[in-house]
């Protein structure tokens, strides 16, 4: 807990889009800068990555060494929170935001133990790509065929103070890569067979250039509502919007929660995530379809989606009746396959609610397969 009186720490996140486009470069050069100017900072968390102009940037600087955490029959070496919060510096420099810590470490994610430094009262400068944004997962995967598997949820990158993005031309990056500033002879080749193609780097640029867009945007307007008065104006607009997900045991259910997820954030809406069954809770499912409920709400949970499950026998008219007493402009659903994945909720269910809920927009979300498929970190 924060002590009496201790404020939060802020945070400062340097976005880019890719690896090598100068984050950890960038952070550690104002590391310097702070330094220079007094400020009491150290290293948290730092990946060199064979990078020499990028290590040349830490000289001087102090670094909280790593904790060793046993796995198995392997020694990882993770970040020292624990080290860090004793030492209690100012500022805490932590490369790569999104990284999952090993089994065995006492939180799950590293941007968890930043916010243990935040909350501490310690200003944290961090570096994180677009594609590790929760929102934004589906979209990379049609974009590069890669599924991200290290993700951070939108609302830990919204509450920072300043998310500054890293740009560098696709052509440009390419040419670092080819020339083995970003990675090592083989790994490099490796890369331009995969991530690296122009074609996805290009993608994957245009995306971050919009998010830094709507982060520009989304933050004058909380600046313009804040400083408005609580009896009208554009912040009882913002407020109108009311987004509803139907949460099943299909897989698609995940990406249809990231999808009304970033639409609820760029409207300022709120987000309910439910799920229908007859007994008012998923004691009646068979284990494998109550674990992906489970799993499937835990997961809205996450990404602060106020979650419910309903009593009903008809999914159809339970769902449309919540979205009608709560206000709600918009039902997202899974498209159902043509063999049914479930009698629960089939074609003509989803048929129903489109007939029962003229006044709402129905959002039916389908996935696009990517040209690649593969998987990373």
């Amino acid at each position: 807990m924060m002590p009496t009186g201790q404020q939060r720490g802020k945070l400062k996140i340097f976005m880019g889009y890719a690896a090598g486009v100068g984050k950890t470069y960038k952070m550690l050069e104002e590391a310097q800068d702070l330094r220079a100017s007094g400020v009491d900072i150290v290293v948290g968390y730092f990946e060199p990555h064979g990078r020499k102009e990028t290590i040349a940037k830490t000289e001087g600087l102090e670094i909280v060494p790593r904790k060793r955490v046993q796995y198995r029959d392997s020694v990882f070496r993770e970040m020292d929170t624990d080290a860090i919060l004793a030492r209690h510096p100012h500022v805490c420099a932590v490369d790569e935001f999104p990284h999952t810590n090993v089994p065995g470490a006492e939180r799950g994610k590293r941007w968890e133990d930043v916010e243990v430094l935040l909350a501490a009262g310690i200003d944290v400068l961090t570096t994180m790509n677009i594609q590790h944004l929760e929102s934004l997962n589906d979209q990379v995967w049609q974009i590069s065929g890669i599924r991200v598997r290290e993700t951070i949820p939108d609302w830990v990158v919204q509450q920072a103070d300043e998310v500054v993005m890293v740009d560098l031309t696709p052509r440009a990056l390419l040419n670092r890569l080819q020339r083995g500033v970003v990675y090592e002879r083989q790994k490099a080749e490796l890369a331009l067979q995969n991530f690296f193609r122009e074609q996805t780097l290009v993608a994957l640029r245009e995306l971050a250039l919009r998010q830094a867009a709507h982060e520009v945007e989304q933050r004058m307007v909380d600046q313009q509502t804040s400083a408005e008065p609580s009896d009208g104006g554009p912040a009882i607009l913002r407020k109108h919007h009311k987004i509803l997900v139907l949460v099943t045991a299909d897989p698609k259910s995940a990406m249809v929660i990231r999808r009304a997820k970033r639409v609820s954030d760029f409207l300022g809406a709120e987000c309910f995530a439910v799920a229908v069954q007859p007994t008012g809770d998923l004691s009646g499912l068979a284990a494998a379809d109550r674990e992906a409920i489970e799993r499937h709400l835990n997961f809205a949970r996450n990404l602060h989606i106020e979650t419910r499950i309903l009593e009903g026998d008809d999914v159809a008219s339970t769902l449309v009746d919540f979205g009608r007493r709560n206000q709600v402009t918009q039902i997202f659903l899974t498209r159902p396959s043509r063999k049914a994945w479930s009698p629960v909720f089939s074609r003509d269910a989803a048929q129903r609610v489109l007939g029962l809920a003229k006044d709402m927009l129905i959002v039916i979300v389908s996935d696009r397969e990517p040209v690649a498929q593969s998987s990373a970190h």
